[in-house]
């Protein structure tokens, strides 16, 4: 079981981990990360308001969100050159009225992590939010992977934590951010720091380049401002069709939303017991499939150049807990 507690003092809630807790097997999962390269479509079918293909969206956050089975299918696509080996099928599956098979490996939905957003000062931040690094703290604690542990926590709705010393979002001393048309006060924070760190070598590993690019413009805002960019700063674009005479058809003008390209998206993948007796060792799947950097295209729109896409796969390195009553991430 885990248990956020707020301790007297603290920033923000701190995460409490129980006896009770069943996390999962270090070798039968690990977390991966997808970062947008270009814009990403992932669609809901057609909308009702102006937005004739809007994103799909979570019910309940109305965040965008990649669904698991599009990454799965992705994946298996990518290794289709072993299609044909007992371990493919394993893995990801095969159809056939007898030999019908469910894949062993299980891609959760890609959640979003950080929002790039247009900024007046650094080209643009990539944005968090509490809520949304809670969840990220909460799927790693079943996976064994040690977090930063206290959820950083803005004052006022109209602060951003920015990690200390090490924004290109302000001028000089200046203490305000403006991302799109939002006017936020900055907030130097000691703990956005450890998660700006944390969340740089989980996509970009040993890349200090890019390492250093996202701590410099990462900020984390209150909920209800990243609900609010969630929506607004997303990309539309319109779109016609070209008839046969060269010009554009009539009615034939639509638009479509896409996760902007820098987005970065997390989940996690595991590995489920054999079926229909076939033996697997967990941990040979995930090397072989879930272990690499791979360059994929998801979602639609594929032809314009939209949907690339780099997926990461991190191992599990760090114990976040052991079976102690109860274990504190930074005692």
């Amino acid at each position: 079981m885990t248990v956020l507690v707020l301790l007297p003092g603290a920033s923000g809630p701190h995460i409490t981990y129980h006896h009770n807790s069943q996390p999962m097997n270090s070798k039968k999962s690990r977390p991966y990360w997808l970062h947008a390269l270009s814009p990403l479509h992932v669609g809901a079918g057609r909308g009702v308001g102006y937005i004739d293909l809007p994103l799909v969206r979570e019910k309940v956050t109305t965040w965008p969100y990649v669904p698991g089975s599009s990454v799965k299918g992705i994946v298996a696509a990518h290794h289709k050159t072993s299609e044909q080996s007992d371990l493919f099928k394993t893995a990801f599956g095969c159809g056939g009225d007898s030999d019908a098979l469910a894949g062993a490996l299980v891609f959760s939905d890609a959640r979003l992590v950080a929002l790039p957003v247009p900024s007046f000062f650094g080209t643009f931040a990539w944005i968090t939010s509490p809520f949304s690094l809670r969840r990220l703290a909460r799927d790693f604690v079943m996976l064994n992977v040690k977090s930063p542990g206290i959820i950083p926590m803005p004052v006022n709705m109209g602060d951003a934590l920015t990690p200390q010393d090490k924004t290109v979002l302000s001028e000089g001393g200046d203490s305000r951010i403006f991302l799109e048309d939002l006017d936020l006060a900055r907030k130097n924070d000691e703990q956005t720091t450890l998660w700006a760190a944390q969340i740089a070598q989980w996509l970009f590993g040993e890349d200090k380049n890019w390492s250093d690019q996202f701590i410099n413009r990462f900020a984390i805002v209150a909920d209800e401002v990243f609900n609010f960019l969630t929506h607004t700063a997303t990309e539309v674009r319109a779109r016609i069709r070209i008839g046969e005479d060269g010009t554009a058809a009539d009615q034939a003008l639509w638009y479509e939303e896409s996760l902007p390209a820098e987005t970065l998206l997390g989940g996690f993948v595991w590995c489920e017991p054999p079926f229909k007796g076939r033996q697997h060792e967990p941990n040979n799947l995930l090397e072989n499939f879930a272990s690499k950097e791979l360059y994929l295209q998801i979602g639609g729109k594929a032809t314009v150049g939209h949907g690339r896409v780099r997926c990461r796969f991190t191992a599990n390195d760090s114990i976040a807990h052991e079976h102690q009553n109860p274990i504190h991430p930074h005692s």
